[in-house]
């Protein structure tokens, strides 16, 4: 059986066992239970996780207290503060598991390293890292030129596993907007 992050590297470029063994040299696995943290606002970051199994949200809290969520994190996705990963400042976001979660992470040094021996890293994350930008570039334009219901409905097209694994509170804060809104929505 394939290895799920060589699978899913592969999608992109193409390695040799040698070459895989060598990039998963460079991850360590990690098991979080529900609730628990991978990434706590103020602490600075030298780690980017790759979601084997599970589900978890990064999101920030404002100086009311209420936890604006940014995004969900769930099988095969890439989640981090990656402010704080590349430029070593201190986190604005926190990380933790909605759902029991088994990750890989690797650190900072760890990817600088394995991009500058093995090129096709390099171009794997390169791409990883456009679709990021493409995602957030829709994101920000849906949040600006949809209505809530059509926000809604593209989440709920695009991601609906999503639904089944995640509170409506949590999607109603993804979505910026109050929980009593998205009860609307579904009635």
């Amino acid at each position: 059986m394939i290895h799920p992050l060589r699978q899913h590297i592969e999608e992109i470029v193409t390695l040799t066992d040698k070459e895989f063994d060598f990039v998963l040299s460079h991850f360590e696995p990690i098991k979080k239970r529900k609730h628990q943290y991978i990434v706590q606002q103020g602490e600075i970051v030298d780690k980017e996780y790759w979601v084997i199994k599970g589900c978890l949200k990064s999101y920030f809290t404002d100086d009311n207290d209420k936890e604006h969520i940014l995004q969900f994190g769930m099988e095969n996705w890439w989640i981090t503060d990656y402010e704080s990963f590349v430029k070593k400042t201190k986190s604005k976001t926190s990380i933790d598991c909605i759902e029991d979660s088994e990750l890989l992470f690797i650190t900072y040094d760890n990817r600088e390293q394995l991009s500058a021996k093995m090129h096709k890293m390099e171009r794997f994350w390169a791409k990883k890292s456009k679709i990021g930008r493409i995602a957030l570039q829709n994101r920000i334009l849906s949040l600006l030129q949809n209505s809530t219901k059509e926000r809604y409905e593209l989440l709920l097209e695009q991601y609906p596993k999503l639904f089944q694994r995640v509170p409506k509170k949590m999607i109603a804060s993804y979505l910026g907007v109050s929980r009593e809104t998205l009860s609307r929505l579904n009635s």
